[in-house]
């Protein structure tokens, strides 16, 4: 096994792709393209006239520069502009491809109206033909959405656990179609709750591959024994952290009223089978005085580890997370692309998306009277008000989209 001494960030390579959206969750197919996640925008639609809650991509090229992406059409994405208001919204996150199926944990938020909203739920989606059909956990299919008097633990693979713990969920990935794997094991984590102090706390759990869709095989990490090895557990309540990140980097009042805390400490985790170690990329929002998001630049952190469950050894850290230099960068939700890594396992492709003028955005939306405004002047069809939310948001967020970069370990 190599060790990693610490890794440079490659500014002169930076690579930013024509999409509008955010989240980039990756994993790697037996057919050789990178499943990519797409959250709250067009993603790569041209001319951008939807505006999804959640879409899929399927990406061919050997590195970003050659990327090109095509929307999976039978992928349940969600269009928002043909989605109710008062219902739940499932955002995608953790996806994996293993031995020809995909799995997904698709996340939704409470009802909370006196308070911000909090992410209670994660619901396990998959298909078995490359994204032409797609199922329930139970097997049935279409997709559904459960609205919130329908949401039930029966459902789902997590809902309404203590704090909100494992709402929000990354799967390790190792190498195409999972083919890296030698035990046998998905590695699922997620953060041990919504507010700072639980969100930084990094939840492990596992299954093997042929039970993923059984909730009763989850093994909890439960820390250490005495000999120093992992202990696993069926009851949730004996869940240890496997790390914990930085405090003071989860927002607590929101730019936008009624909005919810921004999700934060999701990392991503990517076997680099070539040097035999685990890389873990997670990013803190910058927090403001007044205790809103994105009022500074985001810490970003790397880590090693030589087994899923740690420890992890920290070999970068950016208190002050400027991509090419900016000091005006929000850079959010960092990924490791995991068909990007180089063949001797010394260079890797960094994926992010940057949310600098979002507080401007706030700023314009939370402005007397501009509520009224915006409704006298709405378009008067869902494709003219997909094009006005994404160039909009694009305008006031130009990076807002697919940005990655090189990244070199220093190994020895």
């Amino acid at each position: 096994m190599a060790s990693v001494r610490s890794l440079r960030r490659r500014d002169d390579t930076i690579v930013r792709l024509p999409t509008i959206g955010d989240g980039y969750k990756m994993t790697w197919t037996a057919e050789d393209r990178q499943l990519v996640v797409v959250n709250d925008g067009a993603g790569w639609a041209d001319p951008p006239d939807r505006f999804f809650k959640r879409s899929l991509w399927s990406m061919g090229g050997r590195d970003p520069r050659q990327a090109r992406a095509r929307l999976v059409a039978n992928y349940p994405a969600v269009d928002e502009s043909q989605e109710s208001a008062d219902a739940p919204h499932y955002h995608g996150h953790g996806l994996l491809a293993v031995q020809g199926r995909v799995y997904q944990f698709l996340s939704a938020l409470d009802q909370a109206q006196d308070r911000p909203r909090h992410w209670t739920t994660a619901k396990l989606i998959y298909s078995d033909d490359g994204g032409s059909t797609w199922r329930n956990q139970d097997g049935t299919s279409p997709v559904r959405y459960e609205s919130w008097t329908e949401q039930a633990k029966d459902n789902f693979a997590f809902f309404n656990e203590p704090d909100g713990c494992l709402s929000l969920l990354t799967i390790l990935q190792m190498g195409q179609d999972y083919r890296g794997n030698a035990d046998g094991y998905i590695y699922v984590y997620g953060p041990n709750g919504n507010v700072d102090g639980r969100m930084n706390q990094l939840m492990l759990f596992r299954v093997r591959i042929e039970r993923m869709l059984d909730r009763r095989a989850y093994s909890f990490f439960a820390g250490f024994d005495t000999e120093g090895q992992p202990r696993w557990s069926k009851a949730l309540a004996d869940r240890h952290p496997v790390h914990v990140f930085p405090t003071g980097w989860v927002n607590s009042t929101n730019l936008f009223p009624g909005d919810l805390v921004v999700e934060t400490w999701l990392p991503s985790i990517v076997f680099n089978e070539a040097l035999g170690v685990y890389m873990m990329v997670a990013s803190g929002n910058g927090r403001a005085e007044d205790g809103t998001e994105f009022g500074k630049q985001s810490y970003l952190g790397f880590w090693i580890s030589h087994t899923p469950w740690g420890p992890w050894h920290q070999v970068h850290e950016d208190l002050a997370w400027m991509p090419g230099g900016d000091p005006e960068a929000r850079a959010y939700s960092p990924q490791i692309a995991p068909k990007w890594i180089s063949a001797d396992g010394k260079r890797f492709w960094l994926v992010w998306t940057d949310l600098k003028g979002i507080r401007d955005i706030a700023q314009a939306m939370n402005a007397p009277g501009e509520g009224e405004e915006a409704d006298s002047a709405a378009p008067d069809n869902a494709r003219d008000s997909a094009l006005d939310a994404n160039r909009t948001m694009h305008s006031f967020m130009p990076g807002y989209g697919f940005n990655a970069q090189l990244i070199e370990l220093d190994v020895e």
